[in-house]
């Protein structure tokens, strides 16, 4: 298996390839707060926390493979009632949407998985909500005003663990950021993602790592074995891990033997001078849309 993408990097490239300038400073700690369950993770209350949005009426496309829609976006932590299951999407972020489309909710959203491990034993019990998480790229947003906000609501819950499924790059960013807030007030938590890179280097306690494209990071599209296993995988780092800068490797491959699909995520080696003025054109009117 080849090396895990270097988002940071590939990020940076693509920004200057597109023509803007300063390079996006990663959120970077040396200190990375822990708190231990101190519990049976069959004895605790664990909520989910997604960058997913709530289906947003008369925001345009957003279903399965929607290209990026800055109107879907959200800016404020949502929560909704885990029965019956929100109606979430992923248009509004930077998900890979060459190699996969976002047909099957379950490989971002494991709420059904976690449902399952609620009704079997395996956790105490789930949260009566289920909360968005907004990405963005101010880290002093999420860190004054977002991350303070989930507290509140996962600690009105008695929250005694918390799972943190991302998606898109500065996703990744967010939920680390969120998660040493949790874990700075006593609450347990593991980041699910698919850029190791960026977790890693913000510093965060647990951390389940599948090298997959983005958009996957509770499992394969429709392989429900693969999504039990990494959400188990999420349950045992809850369980087992002992100190900070955990990450549990996922040993499962998004085509066994195959990594070419590492190449394509905003790669501007692959583009012609015209397409990524083109590009430049494309995000510049979805940042607008997101101001409007």
């Amino acid at each position: 298996m080849a090396d895990p993408l270097a988002y940071m990097q590939r990020t940076r490239d693509w920004y200057q390839a597109l023509g803007y300038g300063n390079p996006y400073e990663w959120a970077h700690n040396e200190d990375v707060p822990f708190s231990g369950l101190g519990r049976p993770i069959a004895k605790s209350r664990v909520a989910l926390v997604t960058t997913a949005a709530l289906f947003k009426a008369g925001a345009g496309d957003q279903g399965p493979g929607a290209a990026y829609n800055g109107a879907a976006k959200f800016h404020n932590i949502w929560s909704h009632p885990v029965t019956p299951a929100p109606d979430v999407r992923i248009s509004h972020i930077a998900y890979d949407r060459i190699h996969t489309t976002a047909e099957d909710p379950r490989t971002w959203f494991p709420l059904d998985a976690l449902k399952q491990a609620e009704q079997s034993g395996r956790i105490g019990s789930l949260t009566t909500q289920v909360y968005g998480f907004p990405t963005n790229r101010s880290q002093r947003t999420n860190i004054e005003k977002d991350a303070p906000a989930l507290l509140e609501a996962l600690a009105d819950e008695g929250t005694q663990a918390a799972i943190l499924v991302a998606n898109c790059p500065v996703c990744h960013q967010s939920v680390s950021l969120a998660a040493r807030h949790l874990e700075a007030a006593g609450i347990a938590t593991v980041i699910m993602g698919c850029a190791k890179d960026i977790v890693e280097h913000c510093g965060v306690p647990r951390f389940v790592f599948s090298d997959f494209p983005l958009g996957n990071a509770a499992g394969k599209p429709f392989d429900e074995k693969s999504q039990r296993f990494t959400l188990g995988l999420a349950l045992s780092a809850l369980e087992i891990v002992s100190r900070p800068r955990t990450t549990l490797v996922s040993p499962l491959e998004w085509i066994e033997g195959d990594d070419s699909w590492k190449d394509d995520y905003s790669n501007p080696a692959k583009l012609s001078a015209e397409e990524l003025t083109r590009r430049r054109a494309e995000f510049d009117a979805a940042k607008q849309t997101v101001t409007r």
